[in-house]
């Protein structure tokens, strides 16, 4: 049978398992003897990671599956219930391979703490192929080999490893969900554990043992563990390394903080944070040993459980959860019981990650696309994934718990919009579910594609200045947000008298329209380039004729709530303001006057967002040399008044709300005095700006600066 038919069974066949329901499954606190049992009809099969129990159960269709429910952190509910594959037998033969056990016949899984199961199916001729179980009806995508006498050793997260018996030969790789990397390595059969990236393996001599890193392709840590023979098994788990000599050989546990070694007792166990458990077959109990504390504690009971005829039950009847301190174990009544160990558990940190590039651009992928990167921890953790702009502002919130932090982020707001493209930080905070303690970690994301920034040809948010010289060429001087202007794009043939208005996007592709009044006073809208330059001839829509009846054109920013920029225009007769707002189709709705008699003031300026509180704010300059700031108020009005500063402007000719060019997120301005030289003033994102920096000189031969 195809993996596809396989998926498609295991899809009809979910039907007849029923929804999961909230279950109490134990008691908090190791001392409880008799916690409350997950009821089965038996299990042929158990593995606990990451807080994911796996159990092989018979279902009410009649056949046997792999059943995946998620326990809470205090060990006490089942929060939902899953599937990880069908462990039946498929009509031409293939089964979930299995070994002898008390139950007959036994699934050997391995959760992977991620939710991710490995076991292998047996392709009904003997031989056997390794699957990694995704969710419900995905598999990892992996070409694993056919072998005889496979099984799983050890999985953390995305790297796992197994053996093939026959052939002497373990498998050591990961599933890279997002970008594909190539880790797998072929070896020998030796003991070998992975914790996160590392490949832990015996070294050269007795009790050493060293660290490949997989994803640097070399050997990064030796530690000699004191035992007494070349180590026959080893159960990495953060600092903990545990080793034996074989099932009865002598056994401990190196503390690879603390540099020492403590012994423990022999025989089959399995390693969780600060302790290890044992099955005493002779007393019929599961048996705790703690360690965390550099002191080895006399071994307790923490749950009754009969000798059987298995020797070694380890993930048969019972499993330890190395990420998050519980036990799990199946009793002859057939039922699951989640036991808690007690043992403090090491600080939340991440074992390894796959983080994403620094750079996204949706209109690389037509619209869509989306930053995706990964976490593995070292204990579950309910975590919080936040998107800010430069200001500061969250953009996008996404939340998730366990001890995978996989984020999708589709490079939407939380209202489900594009963001202003710019330089955007992110921040990742974990919390753990049990002890407290808190983990972060964050970066910077460069942000293209999305909606434009004030005066933002490039599509990159910064701001962008305008020139116009005598010759007729048109420049968009381009920041890389240094402050000053690095790059251009030109275009000729512009007619004296030409006014431009860098304005924002009007056709909804996210790259902002630059607004053209010609010399006979039609208004035309050309498509924004993102980046290119602008001819006569360009793609243009006319916006109407009779333009040249006002001596102000400036864009504002969003001063009406829509998220789309406004213009303002100033009538040379009268003085009088009107607004005019982006009608969403291309277009500008009529004008509305929105103050009279503004004949007094000698500049006005669109300057953007001033303030940080989302709208468009104005700047005016009177006949007295007083700089004055009117705040954007969000439905179409200005409010009053605010002196920013006085005795200013004085010797300029030039005076633009350019937009942020620092980089810091907030709007600044350019000024060109009569000599030439260029100014910044820099936006300090309060409303008003720094002292004037000069930036350039030789800008005399510009008709106008826009």
């Amino acid at each position: 049978m195809t993996r596809r038919a396989r998926i498609a069974l295991t899809l009809t066949c979910l039907a007849a398992l029923g929804a999961g329901s909230l279950t109490t499954a134990g008691a908090a606190g190791a001392a409880d003897p008799a916690p409350t049992p997950i009821q089965t009809d038996g299990v042929w099969g158990i593995d606990y990671a990451g807080g994911f129990l796996t159990t092989v159960e018979n279902t009410p269709s009649g056949g046997q599956w792999v059943i995946g429910r998620r326990i809470s952190a205090d060990g006490t509910t089942v929060l939902d219930r899953t599937t990880r594959g069908y462990a039946g037998t498929y009509a031409e033969g293939s089964h979930a391979e299995r070994v002898p056990c008390d139950a007959g016949g036994c699934v050997p899984m391995r959760s992977f703490g991620n939710t991710w199961t490995g076991y292998f199916m047996n392709g009904g001729s003997g031989g056997q192929t390794a699957q990694i179980h995704l969710t419900e009806n995905s598999l990892a995508g992996n070409e694993e080999p056919s072998v005889a006498g496979g099984r799983f050793v050890d999985a953390t997260g995305r790297y796992y490893l197994y053996d093939a018996a026959s052939s002497g030969t373990q498998y050591v790789d990961a599933v890279h969900p997002y970008r594909r990397g190539d880790v797998r390595l072929t070896r020998p059969l030796s003991a070998a554990s992975v914790w996160g990236p590392h490949l832990w393996v015996p070294g050269t001599g007795d009790g050493t043992v060293r660290a490949y890193d997989l994803e640097g392709s070399k050997f990064v840590a030796t530690v000699s563990t004191g035992a007494p023979c070349t180590v026959k098994e080893l159960q990495v788990v953060g600092r903990w390394v545990y080793w034996n000599c074989g099932p009865t050989g002598a056994a401990g546990v190196y503390d690879r903080t603390a540099g020492r070694t403590v012994a423990v007792p022999p025989g089959p166990a399995l390693v969780g944070d600060g302790f290890l458990v044992r099955h005493d077959r002779t007393a019929g109990k599961l048996m705790l040993t703690d360690f965390h504390s550099g002191t080895v504690a006399a071994p307790r009971p923490v749950a009754d459980l009969p000798a059987g005829t298995t020797a070694d039950q380890r993930r048969l009847t019972w499993s330890v959860d190395k990420f998050g301190g519980d036990i799990a174990y199946a009793g002859p009544d057939k039922a699951v019981r989640i036991v808690r160990s007690g043992v403090p558990a090491q600080a939340l940190t991440s074992i390894e990650s796959d983080v994403a590039g620094d750079a996204v651009d949706p209109t690389e992928r037509a619209g869509a696309g989306s930053w995706d990167s990964y976490w593995q921890l070292n204990r579950p953790a309910s975590w919080t994934f936040t998107v800010k702009d430069a200001q500061g502002r969250t953009e996008r919130t996404l939340r998730g718990d366990g001890v995978a932090v996989d984020v999708n982020w589709d490079l939407r707001t939380d209202a489900g919009d594009h963001p202003h493209s710019g330089p955007k930080t992110w921040t990742l905070t974990a919390t753990a579910d049990e002890g407290g303690g808190t983990w972060s970690t964050s970066g910077r994301i460069g942000y293209s594609g999305g909606r434009p920034g004030h005066h933002d040809l490039a599509g990159y948010s910064y701001g962008d200045l305008v020139t116009l010289n005598s010759s007729g060429t048109l420049t968009v001087h381009y920041t890389d947000g240094s402050g000053t202007f690095t790059g251009q794009e030109s275009g000729a043939g512009w007619p004296a008298g030409t006014v431009v208005v860098p304005f924002g996007d009007m056709d909804s592709d996210r790259c902002a329209e630059l607004l053209v009044r010609t010399p006979g006073g039609e208004l035309r809208r050309y498509r924004g380039t993102c980046g290119g330059s602008y001819v006569p001839s360009g793609s243009h829509t006319s916006l109407g004729t009779g333009w040249n009846a006002y001596d102000v054109l400036t864009a504002v920013g969003d001063v009406t709530g829509d998220g789309r920029s406004e213009l303002i225009a100033r009538t040379a007769s009268t003085g009088d303001l009107y607004l005019f707002v982006a009608d969403g189709r291309g277009g500008l709705a009529p004008g509305v006057r929105i103050a009279s008699a503004w004949t007094g003031y000698t500049h006005v300026v669109g300057a953007g967002d001033l303030t940080g509180d989302g709208y468009g704010d104005l700047l005016a300059r009177d006949t007295a040399g007083t700089l004055w700031r009117y705040d954007g108020r969000g439905n179409g009005t200005f409010g009053s008044r605010v002196q920013v500063f006085t005795n200013w402007a004085v010797g300029y000719d030039a005076v633009v709300g350019v937009g942020d060019i620092t980089g810091d997120g907030n709007p600044d301005l350019v000024e060109r005095d009569t000599a030439g030289n260029l100014f910044r003033n820099d936006g300090n994102g309060k409303g008003s700006f720094g002292a004037r920096v000069q930036i350039g000189s030789g800008w005399q031969g510009y008709r106008g600066l826009f």
